[in-house]
């Protein structure tokens, strides 16, 4: 299943393995969601809820997604005919997986830092299966099309539009500087990379922010 797919790779590329399989978490029934989630027509919606015992987590993904992704897998082959599918099935697998291994480390979280690592999580998981698929290339065009010509929905964002636009202002911001340590090629940088991904990652929402804006 595409889902695992993209939280293995999440958690390789991050090293935070969690003990929850995404797979078990997943809906693809529009109309056994709660009222206030089946009014909104998005295809990705993570439901949160938190009482005394804890956090219980579920990750809508419309079946229509999942199918097309079954047909054309990502992991195969990323294209322009599944990218805009494969973004909004990562956008869902990034929010599951930050919060249940920030919830398995007792850490708060943010919907801005939330949102900015998904965003990040985007660049990063496609630049990674580009490449794979052609060594000798840097796709360097994925910036542009992930955040320069990103738009949100006034409609699906509501009253979160700014925080939206704010998010994938630091996302951008951020994978430009992920973009110089990735373009070349070989261990070290590799490494130097993977290194400060990872250190991103267990940030908290103002540390990631302050470390953003402190970027040349």
């Amino acid at each position: 299943m595409v889902v695992r797919q993209l939280q293995g790779l999440l958690e390789s590329t991050y090293d935070v393995p969690i003990a929850q399989d995404v797979a078990h978490f997943l809906l693809t029934d529009r109309s056994a969601l709660p009222a206030e989630c089946r009014a909104n027509a998005a295809d990705e919606q993570l439901l949160v809820a938190e009482d005394q015992e804890g956090v219980t987590l579920g990750l809508f993904l419309d079946p229509a997604v999942l199918a097309r992704l079954a047909a054309a897998n990502p992991h195969d082959a990323l294209h322009g005919g599944n990218l805009g599918d494969y973004w909004t099935a990562l956008e869902g697998v990034s929010h599951f997986v930050y919060l249940a291994w920030n919830a398995g480390h007792d850490r708060p979280v943010s919907l801005l830092e939330l949102e900015l690592q998904a965003e990040v999580d985007k660049y990063v998981c496609s630049l990674q299966l580009l490449r794979a698929q052609d060594p000798t290339r840097f796709p360097g065009e994925l910036h542009r099309v992930l955040f320069e010509c990103a738009r949100v929905s006034p409609a699906l964002a509501g009253d979160r539009a700014g925080l939206y636009r704010r998010a994938n202002h630091y996302a951008a911001r951020f994978c430009r500087h992920l973009g110089r340590l990735l373009r070349p090629v070989g261990a070290q940088a590799q490494a130097a990379a993977r290194a400060e991904l990872r250190r991103f990652y267990r940030l908290t929402s103002a540390m990631k922010l302050r470390h953003i804006e402190c970027l040349a």
